[in-house]
């Protein structure tokens, strides 16, 4: 069933999807480590009203890797991880997220699309339900797996502290 609408609660950690059927999805999420905020190069998650503006990564391997938005060829496993650590893995698929709210989250530093902002896929050793990212909202792959497929490019997101 098509998600209508999702919310982020940065509190509790959780994204909630709206179905068009009325029912409610609530999945664990890892969002910035940094807390709340908008300034570009904070590594803040934004707050307030987004929207889907791009999906990105339909048809690729669970796992697969991304940087730039584009997949590198790699496949996350144990001993990737390994012998990368420290990196920021970005998996599976990507919602690049769009901000609605000009001065806000739009427009100028305070430009969601700009900073890059998603919610994407990372590892199932990555804590969720605890802040961590850089700014995006992480979910565990075969959650977002789902997600993907029924969130439609201009579906809104609502980021709430």
């Amino acid at each position: 069933m098509q998600v209508e609408r999702i919310e982020i609660d940065l509190a509790a950690q959780c994204l909630r999807a709206y179905r068009a059927d009325g029912a409610v999805e609530q999945f664990a999420v890892s969002t910035a480590r940094n807390g709340p905020g908008e300034v570009m190069d904070s590594e803040c998650t934004p707050r307030g009203r987004h929207a889907v503006a791009e999906k990105i990564g339909a048809g690729c391997a669970p796992g697969t890797v991304f940087v730039g938005r584009r997949p590198t060829g790699e496949v996350w496993s144990p001993a990737l991880a390994a012998a990368h650590p420290g990196r920021d893995w970005i998996l599976t698929r990507i919602l690049w997220l769009t901000g609605l709210e000009p001065g806000f989250n739009a427009g100028g530093d305070r430009d969601t699309k700009s900073r890059y902002i998603y919610i994407h896929g990372t590892p199932d050793t990555t804590p969720l339900g605890v802040a961590g990212s850089r700014g995006c909202i992480r979910m565990h792959d075969r959650d977002l797996l789902g997600l993907f497929e029924r969130v439609a490019v201009g579906t809104p997101v609502a980021i709430n502290a």
